[in-house]
């Protein structure tokens, strides 16, 4: 384990930008709506800073998400250095990608925490703990626009932590596109409308569940604006649509670090973040 010490001007509130600052990283080579994203939600009290990973040969592929896994260590050490008080990991395949196993990312992410003095969490284990919190054991996975070695490894990862995944599948699966190459041609980010009809296909395919799940962190664009709007914005009419709750990976997430912080998020659409109580520091 590093020798390392937080600097201790950070235990100051009066040299800290905002009383409670997030750092983030995700994959490189893609420009990631999660800063924003938290921004909009968040009470003024909270900072967000980005970081992207620097693998300048990154080809979204599995095996560089579990050779760069020690990149995610850097991170954390740079950013507690800057005064983070939690910091998280954008991308829900890193967690299985490293195959650590479920409590292995448990340890992992608690030894980081310890180790830099800084809370960490990865997306892939956040939806884990949320499904716990909230009590949900059935599950139907939207793996949308993974590709199927992505969401299969998500599903292992689930029933790994004792989910029953009763059904899954991508966006090509669901047949909206002729081949999985023209779903990744769309580079994460699809017309608003697509969103709708694939939750209606996964509720025919599944409707016995407590619960359904997104994966990944997919952008969908409103065609009354044209701004791309990720599912956390639109969770409640999905959930009014779908009668049951829906979980995705960016929701897992920010619920996570909110969780943590102890605060309330000012604006909060669904069923699991309004679940948060502002006391609750776990």
């Amino acid at each position: 384990m590093p020798d390392y010490t937080k600097p201790t001007k950070w235990q100051n509130p009066a040299v800290k930008l905002f009383p409670y600052q997030v750092r983030l990283t995700c994959p490189p080579h893609d420009f990631d709506a999660a800063p924003s994203d938290l921004l909009r939600i968040a009470p003024e009290s909270l900072g967000v800073h980005g970081w992207m990973l620097h693998v300048p040969d990154y080809a979204h592929r599995l095996e560089q998400r579990k050779k760069n896994f020690g990149m995610l260590e850097d991170f954390l050490e740079c950013m507690a250095n800057n005064g983070a008080n939690v910091c998280r990991q954008v991308g829900s395949n890193w967690v299985h990608a490293s195959e650590l196993g479920v409590e292995g990312i448990r340890e992992h992410c608690e030894r980081l925490s310890d180790t830099y003095q800084t809370l960490f969490h990865m997306a892939g284990y956040a939806m884990v703990e949320a499904l716990r919190d909230q009590n949900i054991e059935k599950v139907a996975l939207n793996a949308c626009y993974h590709r199927s070695s992505w969401y299969e490894g998500t599903v292992g990862f689930l029933r790994k932590a004792g989910f029953d995944v009763v059904w899954a599948g991508h966006f090509f699966d669901q047949g909206w596109f002729p081949s999985q190459q023209a779903v990744d041609d769309c580079i994460w980010c699809f017309d608003e409308e697509l969103l709708w009809k694939s939750f209606d296909f996964v509720a025919e395919q599944a409707p016995k569940v407590d619960a359904y799940l997104l994966n990944g962190m997919s952008n969908y664009r409103c065609a009354s604006d044209g701004l791309a709007w990720r599912p956390l914005h639109l969770v409640a009419a999905l959930e009014a649509r779908l009668g049951k709750p829906v979980i995705g990976h960016d929701i897992a997430l920010y619920w996570r670090i909110f969780k943590t912080l102890g605060i309330r998020p000012e604006r909060a659409e669904g069923q699991l973040l309004p679940s948060l109580e502002a006391a609750d520091h776990a």
